[in-house]
């Protein structure tokens, strides 16, 4: 909780603010509500109904008629908001190394394989599947909210973490969720055209994936695929240093040769002229790039590297390409691949193995892009000898 005036200077007003929100749904008693906008709503609209729910003051952006509840004013209430979430919380993410991790594909992968690597006593995770450190886990997250990143940040600070690895999707960064942020590391893995959520083209998207480099400290890492299509047009926008992972010799880290199995796979990196193998229990062509993006940000945070791989044969990815244990002669798999791209690369994988016929069960939502599910339709049925939707 803070007092009004510590938020902002200058306002006589004895008011203690418990949260701060832009989202309606979400007020409670002693919020501040701000009135940001998007595209299909503007929460100067809203003001009335957030001073019903408990609401005891507003920031605006433009003059209103309201009466009874203190109004301060601001030039962009949506350029104010991650700084003031930032505020509120006492800055959690200068206390801590921030690594953002952005892509099509493998971004909840390598932000938790980041995690594994440095250890979750130290190290906080905020993504798709939820937010974990030592202390606690939860899994209860639908959409990151600009708020709530500085709420996490600020728990992993209070259970004395010192590193949070963080999904860092296109549709926030648009939205300006990590405005307020300056990362540590910033790493890409892959950049497709096939998760068009809100951006209008394939440009639109990739700049907003390039957001996140220009976000990178001036003295910090940018962490990237060598191998991928836009890996020269995202080299430009970096700042900090440039290290790549790749399978060509001028790799800051090399992917020399691997060799897939049912339930591990064989790679030989290296790192620095020292060849390194590397039994790793993550399966699939796709993880071996995964699991390079994450040990070069983790090498870029000081970390050596045969602490390291000591670390890689005890990681665990639930529903990443999780084969269960039924105790039976068939395979079965769960994983969250979701665009054509990831699941192609997961069925190319699949007949790697000894099998005689593989089914897929699968869903798709879509989202905005109801055509994902056409494109998602042709990559399983091509791919699969059953397809069940």
């Amino acid at each position: 909780m803070k007092k009004i005036e510590e938020l902002y200077s200058g306002i006589k007003l004895e008011l203690l603010i418990k949260g701060i929100k832009n989202n309606l749904e979400n007020v409670e008693e002693g919020d501040l509500f701000v009135c940001t906008k998007d595209s299909n709503n503007d929460n100067h609209d809203f003001v009335e109904a957030a001073k019903k729910k408990g609401a005891i003051a507003a920031i605006i952006s433009k003059d209103i008629r309201i009466r009874d509840i203190p109004l301060i004013k601001v030039p962009d209430t949506n350029r104010e908001f991650p700084y003031l979430c930032q505020k509120f919380y006492d800055y959690p993410d200068k206390k801590i190394k921030m690594i953002g991790v952005t892509g099509t594909d493998g971004k909840t992968s390598v932000t938790k394989i980041i995690q594994a690597l440095i250890g979750n006593d130290i190290c906080g995770y905020i993504g798709t599947t939820g937010r974990s450190c030592a202390g606690f886990s939860d899994d209860n997250i639908e959409k990151l909210s600009t708020e709530n990143i500085y709420l996490y940040l600020d728990e992993f600070t209070r259970y004395r973490c010192r590193y949070a690895s963080i999904e860092t999707s296109s549709e926030n960064l648009l939205k300006g969720t990590f405005q307020a942020t300056e990362f540590d590391i910033s790493a890409y893995t892959n950049i497709t055209n096939e998760d068009l959520n809100i951006q209008d083209t394939p440009e639109s998207y990739l700049q907003s994936k390039l957001m996140l480099f220009n976000q990178t400290k001036k003295d910090g890492y940018s962490i990237l695929n060598h191998d991928d299509q836009y890996f020269e047009q995202v080299k430009k926008v970096c700042n900090g240093k440039v290290l790549t992972y790749g399978i060509s010799a001028d790799n800051t880290l090399q992917i020399i040769n691997f060799k897939l199995y049912p339930d591990h796979t064989d790679i030989n990196f290296k790192y620095k002229d020292t060849e390194y193998q590397v039994n790793s229990p993550l399966l699939g062509d796709f993880n071996v790039y995964n699991l390079a993006c994450s040990i070069l940000c983790v090498l870029a945070l000081g970390f050596n590297m045969e602490t390291i791989i000591k670390k890689i044969p005890s990681i665990k990815l639930d529903g990443r390409l999780e084969i269960l244990n039924t105790q039976t002669p068939y395979y079965i798999m769960v994983d969250y691949a979701h665009t054509p791209s990831s699941i192609i690369r997961l069925l190319n994988f699949v007949r790697t193995l000894d099998i005689k016929r593989s089914i897929v069960v699968i869903g798709q939502a879509g989202e905005s892009d109801a055509s994902k599910r056409a494109k998602v339709g042709n990559a399983v049925v091509e791919n699969s000898n059953y397809a069940i939707f």
